[in-house]
C-alpha cells in the first residue's frame, strides 16, 4: 500500500484513496476465499458420486489451500499494479488543480513567514480579547458592588429623613441643628468623662500611698 497520506485527495473524496484501495483488496480477497470454498464443495460432491475414488476430503482441502495460496500470490501482484494505476490516474488530484474551497489561497497567497506573522497577530488578538473579557467581568462585579452600596446609602438617607420628620413633629428643630447640639454635648461629655477618669486615677494613687 502507498504511504503517501494524500491529504488533498482525502479532502475532496471524504476518504483517503489508500482506505478505498484497502477495502477493494479485502473485498476481492473475501470473494476469492468464498469461490474456493464453493469449488471445494463441488469437487467433494463429484468425488462422492465416483465409486472407488481414493481421494480423501483432507487431500482435497490440502490441494484447495495450495491453489488458494497460488491464486492469492498472483492476485497480490496484479493488485499492486492496479493500485499504482488507480492511485496515480484515478484517485489523485493533479498538482496544478485547486479545490473550490481553496481558491482563496490562489487569490491571496501567503509565504510561510507571512503565515507565521498572521498566526502571531491572531494570538495577540486572542490575548487582547481575553483581557477585555476579564476587564468587562471586573467592571460588572464593580457595578454590582456599587448597586449594593447605593442601596445601603438610600437606606441611610431614608433613615435621616424619618429622623428629621420625627424631630419636626416633636418640635425639636431641624436635623442639622439637633446633630450639632448632639455633637457639642458629646464633646462636653467626653471632657467630663476624661476629668472623672483623671480624678479617679489620682484617688487610686493616693489610696496606694496611704
Amino acid at each position: 500500500m502507498s504511504v503517501d497520506p494524500m491529504a488533498y485527495e482525502a479532502q475532496f473524496f471524504g476518504f483517503t484513496p489508500q482506505t478505498c484501495m484497502l477495502r477493494i483488496y479485502l473485498a476481492f480477497q473475501d470473494y476469492l476465499f468464498e469461490v474456493m470454498q464453493v469449488v471445494e464443495g463441488v469437487i467433494l460432491k463429484k468425488l462422492d458420486k465416483m465409486p472407488g475414488c481414493k481421494i480423501s476430503p483432507s487431500q482435497v482441502r490440502k490441494c484447495t489451500e495450495q491453489f488458494l495460496l497460488f491464486m492469492k500470490d498472483r492476485f497480490d501482484k496484479l493488485f499492486g499494479k492496479m493500485e499504482e494505476v488507480l492511485l496515480q490516474l484515478v484517485l489523485s488530484i493533479p498538482k496544478n488543480v485547486l479545490l473550490p474551497e481553496d481558491k482563496v489561497h490562489e487569490q491571496f497567497p501567503y509565504s510561510p513567514e507571512q503565515f507565521q506573522a498572521l498566526q502571531e497577530e491572531i494570538r495577540q488578538l486572542q490575548l487582547q480579547c481575553r483581557a477585555e473579557v476579564a476587564a468587562e467581568q471586573a467592571l460588572r462585579a464593580e457595578l454590582e458592588e456599587q448597586k449594593v452600596v447605593k442601596a445601603e446609602l438610600e437606606k441611610i438617607l431614608q433613615w435621616f429623613d424619618d429622623l428629621e420628620k420625627i424631630f419636626r413633629e416633636q418640635g425639636i428643630g431641624s436635623l442639622q441643628e439637633s446633630l450639632a447640639f448632639l455633637t457639642q454635648s458629646s464633646k462636653k461629655l467626653q471632657v467630663v468623662l476624661k476629668e472623672v477618669e483623671q480624678k479617679s486615677e489620682k484617688l487610686k494613687l493616693r489610696d496606694k500611698l496611704m
